[in-house]
């Protein structure tokens, strides 16, 4: 439906942003991190997602597609609707999410407002094996990524991190190649991958 909306920013309250397009005030549901990045009378461009029901019509909106993501990602796990989708993106980047998940850090998602250790555990446990999928799909894609016998495991999960965040399997080939994953944690691997990539 929406893409992204594109506007000055008009109010900025607890979960919640206004951008003016046109002349047109859009009141869209955002994440703590969204938030931070937004200054009111400044433009900004969100990237949408429309949640309609019967008696619903919400559009949630976040500064990048990777954290837009995250939340799609979110919602496919039993139990978890935009609200807690958002409450737990609003506790960190999304990187720092992603690692959370990889490494079963149950911990930094209960630390989300409304979430307890049962939906913790859930997204864990489904979001995990939703990134073992991807990374078995980049691996057999045309540009494998490289899981050497040093490192294998945990290069598998900065990978399936990597791809989670909606890099391509060349792009997470390339950041991943020259790191050496026997000295850095996985924590540190991916934030070097990253970085390799804002080059």
């Amino acid at each position: 439906m929406f893409y992204y909306i594109n506007g000055t920013v008009e109010e900025l309250l607890p979960n919640l942003a206004v951008l003016d397009c046109g002349g047109v005030g859009f009141q869209l549901n955002t994440s703590a991190n969204t938030l931070s990045r937004l200054k009111k009378g400044e433009r900004a461009r969100l990237y949408t997602y429309v949640h309609i029901r019967e008696d619903v019509f919400e559009i949630y909106g976040f500064s990048g597609l990777n954290e837009k993501r995250l939340f799609e990602q979110l919602l496919g796990v039993s139990g978890v609707g935009p609200r807690a989708a958002l409450s737990i993106l609003s506790t960190g980047s999304p990187e720092a999410l992603v690692l959370a998940i990889v490494s079963g850090d149950e911990k930094a998602l209960t630390a989300a407002a409304g979430v307890g250790k049962k939906i913790a555990q859930r997204v864990i446990l489904e979001l995990k094996d939703k990134m073992a999928r991807e990374t078995e799909r980049i691996s057999f894609s045309g540009a494998p990524v490289p899981v050497p016998a040093s490192g294998g495991g945990k290069r598998r999960d900065a990978a399936a991190a990597l791809a989670v965040l909606g890099y391509s399997s060349a792009e997470i080939a390339g950041a991943l190649k020259d790191i050496d994953l026997e000295v850095l944690s996985l924590e540190d691997a991916i934030k070097a991958a990253l970085k390799q990539m804002m080059k």
